[in-house]
Parts: C-alpha cells; structure tokens; sequence
C-alpha cells in the first residue's frame, strides 16, 4: 500500500517514507469530510457547510485551494498536470477513491465481518489511538459516523472477550471486562460476559454481586429489570449449572517427565525465573505447557519467531496482550535510553498489577532466537520483586552472544536451571509401543519429536529416513499439492501464522492440522507443530518460489497491516523487492528512536545491502553501532557518509550533527578519519550562521582532535560551551562539556577543574535524562577522584556508572569502571590480586574495539604496578602530551640533567596533590609530591615538605607502602 488513512485517532495519513504533513486544519477537515463519505461524491456546498457552516463569498475558491493543496501532499510524485486517481473532481464536488484497506477504520469493519479469532480482535483494536475523527468530535457531519465506529469498537471489545473465555482464559479476561462495565453500564451483554468471566474465574460471589449491581443500574438508568439473558445466567450462577463451565481440553499424557515435572513444582515455590534448555525436539515446550496446565495459575505466553521482521520486544506484547493489558506507549526523550528504561518499567508495571490479582506464570519460548530487547525485559521483570514466576526454555545448540550475555546478567536472580535430556527406552515404548522401541530409541537418541515424525512415517518394511528434516519432507510429498502449497506459503508467513495471509484455504489447513503439520491453539489460530516443521518445510522451497512467496505475503501484508514496517520489510527484502529497502529504513529510524540499537543495525545493514548507501543510513548505522559497542564499524559508516557528503556543504553539516556519541580518552581510535571530520566542521563553520549549530560543529572539531589539537581545539571547545551555555540546550551543552574536557589537559594539575566539568555533567544530563552523557559525567569523576586520591568517592561513581550502564544496555561502560577497580587494588590490595584484576581487565579491553586506549595498556599497567610495590620494573618512556597521562610521563623516567629536572618540577609542581596517572582511571606510579621531592634533591632544593606531603596523599588513598616510602624519604630529607 503507497498510502493509508488513519481516522481511529486523530487523522493522519502514511506513505512508505513516514507520516505525511497534511496542510492546515481546513484542508484536515476536507479530507476527513470525504473520509466519512466513503468514497461518495461530496458536493462542494457540503464542502462549503463542512468548513463554515453557511456560504460565504470566495469560499468554492478556498476548498479548490484546499484541494489542490491535499493533492500535493497525498501524491507527491505525482507528474504535473497529471489527473489524481485519488482524490477526484467528479460533479457536483469531490470524492476520495481510497481502497477499502488503505483507511483503518474500513479495515476495522472488514475485520468484524471475518468472525475473527482473538489475535485478529487484538491486531484491530490496536489501530485505534483515540476517539475517532477526534479532532472533529463537534461537527455534525461527523458525528454519526463517530457513534457508529464507537459502537463497532465496544462490539470488537466483547467479541474478544466471548473468544478468550471460549480458550478458557477466563481470569485474563475479567480486568478488561470490568472496566468495560464501568465504562458502559447499560450493554446487557458486557454485564454478561462479565459475569461469566467472574464464575469460570472461580469468583461465584464476585460474579452474584456483579448480578446485582448490573440489576441496580437498568432500573436506576432505565427503569427496566434485566434482559432474558442475564436473568437465566443469574439463575444459572445460583444453581452452578453445570453448562456454566465448559469442558477443559483433554492434554495428553506426558511420557518420562515426572521427575522433571517435580523438579518444576519444586522451583516455582520459590525461585522467580525457570531455565529449560535442551537440543532441538527434546520436548520443552511440551514439558513447560503440561507443567502450566498444572500449576493453576493465570498464564501468559510470548514465543520468540525464528524469523526477522517482528518488532522489538514482541514476546512481551503478546503477554501483555494475553493478560489484557494495553503494551504501554513509547515516550519520546531527548535520549532514547531513558525512553526505553521508562518504557520497560512501564511493562514491569503492568505485569504487577495483573500479579496483585493473583500469581502469575510467564512463559518465553525458545530465547535462542530472542532479540536484545527481549532479553533485556526478560533482566528487568525478573529483577523486579512481585508475584511473578518466568519459565524461559532455549536451545542449547543455539545460544546466541545475546543469550551468552543475558543469561550472564540473570545469573544474579538466581534461576533454577533444567536440562532436558533424551527419553528413556522405557518412555519411548510409551509413546511408540514396545515393539521397536530399542531401534527408535537407537535412531532418535529419545529426542520426542524425532520419535514421533519416525512413528509417522513408519512402515511395515521398516524403512526409515534419516535425520529429523528428511522425516519430514518424506512426509510432505504424502500430502497434495494443494496442501503442500498452503504449508509452504504458510512456513514463509512465518511463526505467528495468520490465516488472512493464506487465502481462503480452511479445508487445506484442516487436512495439515489432521496430518499433525499444524496445531491449533483456538478458533482460526493455527501454528506449526513444531519449528523444526516450519525448518524443513520451508527449506524445502526452491529458492525462486520462495522469493516469489515473500513476495506475495508482503503484498499481502500491505494490505492487512500496513504498519507493520518490521515485517514488511523482512518479506519484501527476501523477495528481492525494493520496497523492502524502504520499509527497513523507516523500521530502522523507528527502532532507533524506541531504543532498540541491536534491532535498528540489523534493519540499517539490511537497508545498506540491498538498496542504495544514503547518508542518513549511514548515520543511523554509526550511532547505533556505537552504541551496540561496536566501535569500528561506527567510524567505518562515519567515514562512509563524509565520503559520500563529499564537497556539498550541506550534506557535510548534516552528516557532522547526526553524532553526538560521547568520548571519554584523550586518544582518538582513528587519528586520520578524525582529522577528517574536523577538516570538514571547519569548511562547514566558515558558512554557518546558526549559533547552535556551530556550537556542535566546534564541538566536533574539539573532540575529535582531542590531545592532538592544540590551541586551535582549545580554543573551539571554549567557544562551544560559550555557545551552548548561549542556547538553553541541555543537550547541546553536555556535548560542548564533554568537548572542553578533551582539552582540559593544556597542564599538569587540572583534576579539580575536570571534576567540576564530570560534576555539572551528572547534575544537567541526570536532570534532563540525557544517559549517555550522565555516564560520561561519572567517569570523569571517577577520573578526577582518583587522580585526587579520592578513592571513597571515585567508588560511588564508578558504581552509579555501572548501574547506569547495565540500566540502559551501554556495554562500554564496564570496560573503564573494570580497570578503575583494577587500579583501586593496585593502590591499595594485595600485589597477586591486582595482577589478576589487571589481567581480568586487558581480556575485557581487547575485544571494546578502542585502538586509542587499547595499545601497550596492558604492560603499561604490569610495569607500574611492579615499580609501585617496588618490584624490578622499568616504566618505558611515555611522550608528553597534553593528556591524561600528563603527569605520568613526567613521572616515568628519571631526567639526566638539570635543566630536564628543574623542567619537570616546575611541570609537576600543580599537581602535587594528586596521583601520579591515576587521572587515567587506569593506572598510577603513586603520589606525584614524592617525585616532587627527588627532583628536589637532585636540584639541591628542600625536599622534606614534599615527601611529608606524599605521605599524607598516600594516607588519603589508603596505600600503606606509599605512606612508609614516603616517611622513609621524609626521614633521610631531613638529616
């Protein structure tokens, strides 16, 4: 679909390329008047009432300007004096010539006639964002078709309540109903189905008082006792009619789990978050399901799809749509990390509240395939004390770094971890009888799936397939073709299989499900058996059917759910289409502002692979990868979109204030691209006018020469904060103050001065939510504080850092606060356990892709920390540069003559309160005061006051041999 209509809300329109800018309010009031027409004729003196209420003089001229302008906005593309295919002029007036699925109120009702299922229910109620038309309530043109849509939503409402209560999910349902009631006292049929929701939820006087209220308010609103149908429901509750409560499904018995099954009961009495792992077919699921039914307790499922295209998070909006719950809406910040905390919190929320109705059960199937926002909610619920247990199962052949990581992080809540392992002999022959059992099992290894595809295709003959997938080709080409076609189509569709993308095919999926390819888990909802059924089918398709199969899904998804960009651009790019390439940017910028950096690089990296390389792409990429920690790509994209900027200035400009990444080292990791970007912010300046934006491009320009740029950065990063101070923009101002800290390194001594710039950044980031920019702050505290001997405090930062860092994803982070710990035992543990932290922490630096930082830091830190604790070790020569290792180099060596000595005291002397390099966070040779005093000696200079000061900075750090060293040299000075 190139266009689509949203009135289900206030109006708006979508194309491809995003929302589209519809004119003023009266050119908003044309296209809603002939929305509500449906495609008739308006005439333009309904027009003309429409807009004013009565003609007026020139008005026929406004709505042909009105018009004309609709027609731009709506068609852009459209060649000039090319006649509109939409919005026509046909006499007496216009009409708008939209197709019955390009507006979601039409879509609406097409739904309504399906007799839909429960997800179809969910998916259109979902379009609606408000009251419809809603910025027209008041119009009298509109307000039938307003009260019609209303009444058509409360039906949809109580459709998918009847259809939840037909699964058996009775207690999901009774929040939503009860609000229902509340909101509409006067529908009989909602009082109904909330009573019987009540009932089936174990809640017989609940549901009695729900009776009597509803009596109390017919008569009171209408003077009217309660309709047939409440009154013999009434006298069913009282009499517990048997017909009240419908027949639980049968579940077939599980072979060989009892001990599993125990050993599940056992967990969920006390632990929040349930592992089940295995290989591929082993039976988890079915283990998971069958413990579900047993526990009682209300239960909701997100399963994560083997296939892209699914939006972020998408396990956690099916729960929250099982559990009735609205999926909270994504807030806009001015950094998206503090948008997606909120938004999980929000998630967390709700799922208490479900849980203060009663324990709840969360099941998340096959986090193998799970996504980094996924996995990131699953850390968060999980964390969060309430009645809630997790049962979460994966495949162990298939852990993902993702997986890897989170399940890393979930340690720390202590999960109850099960590992499923073949069936016995003895549970084989129960499922396949005991005549070949031993060669089942012997073929199989007691896997259950590979056991029953086997006990399918077995024959008089014994002939038997090898391997799981051909088991179930073989069992394919039993099938018609007509059945084959529909189970391709349907293995392309993907995990969550929606009938409406099939076609009319209810007799071939009733033939697939008999052949035990499909399952049904409710009227019209179908899925595969298992995803190892879904694998080989769809394996099984040539690849030029298959491409010609996405091809049609995504057609038909246009259609259907237009939306959903995710999907549409995983089966248009599988098709080879170019429209995919399209949706995956639109989905990627969409990711991007939602937080979902991991899913907004896969969707750029789609984008870049198959369709044009564009700046804007390029960019998206670079920020996100970044973000993701993936460092060299970020300045590979970076320099990318520069190169393809080229000499156009304004291309340059928009490509140089797209970043805003922070930097915390003084060394740039691309010396060349850097010297680049900073070329190119000062091409762009010389032109710029606007005050903010040369703000960030001399912010630029100061953080990318960083140590290297002398006076000229110097004097950018000054002008920068001036201008971003000037500006009020608390954004602008924490990139400017993160400029001026790469060149507050002119002169030894500054910590004090960079506390106050780490000091400032916590306070304003932290007000203003900007996260990124929050941690920048706390390590350049922890930074400042250490070079301070402040250990005390640079503890505290180092640990705000870290929660933040874990918080919001922001994998950087443990990288410097690993090696600030690394440094703290260096000063103050024992020698064994600083080597091991060291150790520990040059693994985590040579795989955080910072060429800047990571070269010789690891031996660098070996031979401080031997020489620190007076062990043979030689410091190699560090060049002298303005950087945090400013006072380290002109502590590493000894000065051959005295002109060099008398250079460094001088050098050194501001910083006689600090430690030497351990304003690096990274490592120290000790109090700066105590080479004070040796270069005193050398120059024939008092250096008592200087080793007695080293003493009392080695007491502020805690350094019991800094402090004997210094009063031995205190003691010798003095004689």
């Amino acid at each position: 679909m190139d266009l689509s209509f949203s009135v289900l809300g206030p109006l708006a329109a979508h194309d491809p390329r995003g929302p589209v800018a519809l004119p003023g309010p009266r050119h908003r009031a044309v296209l809603a008047r002939l929305l509500v027409a449906r495609g008739q004729v308006v005439s333009v003196d309904a027009l003309v009432e429409a807009l004013w209420g009565e003609p007026r003089a020139g008005a026929v001229g406004a709505v042909q300007t009105f018009v004309g302008a609709l027609r731009r906005a709506l068609e852009p593309d459209r060649p000039p004096r090319t006649p509109s295919a939409l919005l026509v002029t046909e006499a007496p007036g216009y009409a708008l010539r939209a197709a019955a699925d390009q507006v979601d109120a039409w879509r609406f009702e097409a739904v309504l006639r399906e007799d839909p299922f429960v997800e179809r229910l969910d998916e259109a109620l979902g379009w609606w964002r408000g009251e419809p038309y809603a910025e027209f309530a008041g119009e009298s043109w509109v307000r039938g078709e307003i009260s019609r849509l209303t009444e058509l939503r409360l039906l949809a409402l109580e459709r998918r309540a009847a259809g939840l209560l037909e699964l058996g999910r009775a207690a999901e349902v009774v929040p939503d109903l009860e609000s229902h009631v509340d909101a509409q006292p006067l529908r009989e049929e909602a009082w109904r189905l909330f009573v019987l929701a009540l009932y089936r939820a174990g809640r017989q006087g609940a549901a009695l008082a729900a009776l009597r209220r509803a009596r109390a308010v017919l008569a009171e609103e209408l003077g009217v006792d309660p309709g047939p149908a409440l009154r013999q429901l009434e006298r069913d509750v009282l009499a517990q009619a048997p017909g009240l409560t419908p027949p639980s499904p049968l579940r077939a018995r599980l072979a060989g789990r009892a001990q599993e099954l125990a050993a599940l009961a056992e967990a969920a009495g006390h632990a929040r978050l349930i592992l089940v792992s295995g290989e591929a077919g082993v039976g988890k699921s079915a283990l998971v399901t069958d413990f579900a039914a047993r526990l009682g307790r209300t239960t909701a499922c997100g399963t994560n799809p083997d296939d892209a295209g699914v939006p972020p998070a998408w396990p956690w909006t099916r729960i929250l749509h099982t559990l009735g719950q609205p999926v909270p809406p994504r807030e806009r910040a001015t950094d998206p990390a503090v948008a997606r905390f909120h938004w999980q919190q929000a998630v967390v929320a709700r799922l208490a509240d479900v849980a203060r109705r009663g324990p709840l059960l969360l099941v998340l199937e096959d986090l193998h395939w799970a996504g980094e926002e996924t996995l990131s909610l699953l850390t968060a619920v999980v964390a969060e004390p309430m009645p809630v247990l997790v049962v979460a199962t994966y495949r162990t052949t298939d852990v993902s770094a993702a997986l890897s990581a989170a399940l890393g992080r979930l340690a720390r809540a202590d999960p109850v971890r099960l590992y499923l392992n073949g069936l016995s002999v003895a549970a084989v022959a129960e499922l396949a009888g005991k005549d070949g059992a031993q060669v089942i099992h012997r073929r199989t290894g007691g896997n259950p799936f590979f056991v029953k595809e086997l006990m399918r295709v077995r024959d008089v003959r014994g002939d038997l397939p090898d391997g799981v997938r051909d088991v179930v080709r073989h069992r394919l080409d039993g099938v018609s073709d007509d059945v084959r076609a529909v189970l391709r189509k349907a293995a392309v569709v993907g995990a969550d299989l929606d009938p409406g993308l099939l076609g009319d095919v209810t007799a071939e999926l009733e033939i697939a499900v008999n052949a035990g390819f499909l399952v049904t888990n409710g009227p019209r909802r179908f899925r595969f058996a298992h995803a190892l059924v879904r694998d080989a089918v769809y394996e099984n398709i040539p690849m030029t059917q298959r491409r010609q199969l996405h091809l049609s899904v995504g057609e038909a998804l246009v259609r259907r759910r237009p939306g959903d960009v995710s999907l549409l651009a995983h089966h248009f790019l599988r098709a080879g289409d170019d429209r995919g390439v399209g949706y995956a940017r639109v989905a990627a910028e969409r990711a991007e502002r939602d937080f979902a950096p991991h899913e907004a690089v896969r969707l750029g990296e789609a984008a870049l692979a198959q369709g044009p390389r564009t700046a804007e792409v390029l960019m998206g990429l670079a920020r996100t990868t970044a973000i993701t920690g993936s460092l060299a790509a970020a300045r590979r994209y970076r320099g990318e979109a520069l190169d393809l900027a080229g000499a156009d200035l304004a291309s340059t400009r928009r490509v140089l204030t797209a970043f805003d990444v922070p930097g915390v080292w003084t060394d740039n990791d691309d010396p060349a691209l850097a010297r680049r970007i900073a070329d190119a912010a000062g091409r762009v300046l010389e032109a710029e006018t606007d005050p903010s934006v040369r703000a960030r491009l001399l912010a630029t320009i100061a953080l990318e020469l960083r140590s290297a740029g002398g006076a000229h950065a110097h004097a950018a990063a000054a002008e920068a904060e001036e201008l971003a101070r000037a500006s009020g923009d608390p954004a602008l101002l924490a990139l400017a103050l993160n400029a001026r800290w790469t060149q507050s390194f002119t002169r030894a001594g500054l910590a004090p001065e960079r506390g106050r710039i780490g000091a400032e950044l916590v306070e304003s980031a932290g007000r203003h939510r900007l996260v990124t920019f929050e941690v920048l702050g706390h390590l350049v505290l922890v930074q400042a504080r250490s070079a301070l001997a402040d250990f005390a405090a640079a503890d505290e930062h180092a640990a705000a850092a870290d929660r933040l860092g874990e918080q919001y994803r922001l994998p950087l982070v443990a990288v410097f606060t690993e090696w600030y710990r690394a440094l703290r035992l260096a000063v103050t543990g024992p020698l064994a356990a600083a080597e091991a932290a060291y150790r520990s922490a040059a693994v985590r630096l040579a795989g955080s892709e910072m060429p800047g930082l990571t070269p010789g830091m690891p031996e660098l830190a070996r031979q401080c920390l031997y020489r620190q604790h007076g062990r043979p070790s030689t410091v190699d020569p560090i060049a002298e540069r303005p950087d945090l290792f400013l006072e380290l180099s002109a502590c590493s060596t000894i000065p051959d003559t005295r002109a060099e000595a008398a250079r460094r005291y001088a050098l050194l002397t501001p910083a006689a309160d600090e430690l030497a390099g351990a304003g690096s966070g990274f490592v120290t040779l000790g109090p700066v005061a105590h080479f004070l005093g040796d270069l005193a000696t050398m120059l024939d200079r008092p250096a008592t006051a200087h080793y007695r000061q080293a003493a009392e900075v080695a007491r502020r750090a805690g350094a019991k041999h800094w402090v004997a060293s210094a009063e031995r040299a205190a003691t010798n000075a003095a004689r």
